[in-house]
């Protein structure tokens, strides 16, 4: 069964709404964040986070087009904004300012920093499988996997090896398929500078293009 975690993107536009057909199965494990709308404080769940805004899952209702809300993350740092809409249970919100994604996931360098969410990417990867050589799109990647679309057919439980452009390769095991999507999980994580450097290329390269 396919993970949806918190998801994280470095696009300037926030989030829309979830387009995700009724019906699939995954396992969700959605980042918890603390809302405060006026003078009270609920807790809700970050589905993805960009740049310019976030798209939350809520745990209870009345929110409005155009109302002002925070959402205070275990970072500690505040996030302000204004819902941009709603489609129940789910509410879009616009950050009053645009966040740099990359330092909040870099956050913490004292102490232990739990294992590195799924960052949205499009970057082209090459898979690996047997004697196949697959050209694919990545999605998201982590320190523990990447989620890849491709037309290819690929066996669970496969090993392969995945090829980044300007990263090592990493050999990995197909753990679920669907939808043209495939799941990957690395069998070494990559270190979390490591995958920060990359990440920071990757921004750079697009914002030059």
């Amino acid at each position: 069964m396919p993970v949806e975690t918190t998801l994280y993107s470095l696009s300037e536009q926030a989030p829309q709404p979830d387009e995700r057909r009724e019906g699939e199965r995954h396992l969700t494990l959605f980042r918890v964040g603390t809302m405060l709308v006026e003078d009270r404080r609920e807790l809700c769940l970050i589905k993805n986070i960009s740049a310019g805004g976030a798209m939350l899952r809520l745990y209870t209702g009345g929110l409005a087009i155009g109302q002002q809300l925070r959402v205070e993350l275990k970072c500690g740092q505040p996030l302000s904004g204004t819902v941009a809409w709603v489609s129940a249970p789910n509410v879009g919100l616009t950050f009053d300012t645009p966040i740099d994604v990359i330092a909040m996931l870099s956050q913490s360098e004292d102490g232990p920093r739990p294992r590195m969410p799924r960052i949205e990417t499009s970057s082209f990867v090459t898979i690996r499988d047997g004697a196949q050589i697959v050209r694919a799109r990545a999605c998201d990647i982590s320190q523990g996997g990447i989620k890849i679309a491709t037309k290819a057919p690929f066996d669970r439980h496969s090993e392969v090896v995945v090829s980044l452009p300007g990263m090592a390769p990493q050999p990995g095991v197909v753990r679920w398929t669907a939808d043209g999507c495939a799941g990957i999980t690395f069998n070494r994580l990559i270190p979390l500078p490591q995958l920060i450097d990359w990440l920071k290329s990757q921004r750079r390269e697009s914002r030059a293009a």
